[in-house]
């Protein structure tokens, strides 16, 4: 489910636009509701039209908007995902995740809510999205490494596990979100993540 070779920039463009688009109606719909001819009509893009740029139709689709949207994701929390080193950093990161998802005009979490609906069911595309959320996993893990070799956690604690616990807190708090439309949740799942963290701390800071 890669990129289709040899389109000019104008092609790329178009592509572009059409997973943009077809993001937001998933944001809006899910997968499942979201059909082919749904994005035909946001894009006004044909049928022929749609399948030079995604061969394999869906699920070539659903691969791309999942690589698009983990990627928007990644970028918000950025630069901060990459040097949770020290309690500063979390706390920057903590601030841009809040954030990017308050200024969403969807609540919630597009890769937990694609995770939700495919994975089990259409393991075709699901692996894609379950890359993204692998990946995002192991940034924490690494960001748990980092403070571990810097002495502000203990010589004990497990970075896998540690990283596996912060995406299941914020998934959490994220899907309560969407659920009751309001950011408490979210930001009640940060501070629950930065007490896991210091339960783990060599030194506890305030």
């Amino acid at each position: 489910m890669s990129t289709p070779e040899g389109l000019t920039r104008k092609g790329l463009a178009t592509r572009a636009r059409i997973v943009e688009a077809a993001a937001e109606l998933v944001l809006e719909r899910g997968v499942n509701a979201t059909t082919l001819e749904d994005i035909r009509a946001a894009t006004r893009t044909s049928r022929s039209q749609l399948f030079h740029y995604f061969p394999e139709g869906k699920p070539d689709l659903v691969s791309a908007l999942s690589q698009w949207q983990g990627a928007r994701v990644f970028d918000a929390q950025r630069p901060y995902l990459d040097e949770l080193d020290s309690w500063e950093s979390w706390q920057k990161w903590s601030q841009a995740i809040a954030a990017f998802y308050s200024e969403q005009p969807c609540w919630g979490c597009p890769i937990g809510s694609m995770v939700n609906e495919l994975v089990g069911s259409h393991d075709q595309v699901a692996a894609s999205v379950e890359n993204v959320w692998a990946e995002w996993q192991r940034l924490f893990q690494a960001g748990a490494e980092r403070m571990i070799a810097a002495g502000l956690l203990r010589a004990g604690t497990d970075p896998q596990r540690l990283g596996r616990s912060i995406l299941a807190i914020l998934q959490g708090g994220l899907l309560m979100t969407k659920t009751t439309r309001t950011e408490e949740p979210l930001l009640d799942a940060l501070d629950a993540i930065f007490l896991t963290l210091r339960a783990h701390a060599v030194d506890p800071p305030r």
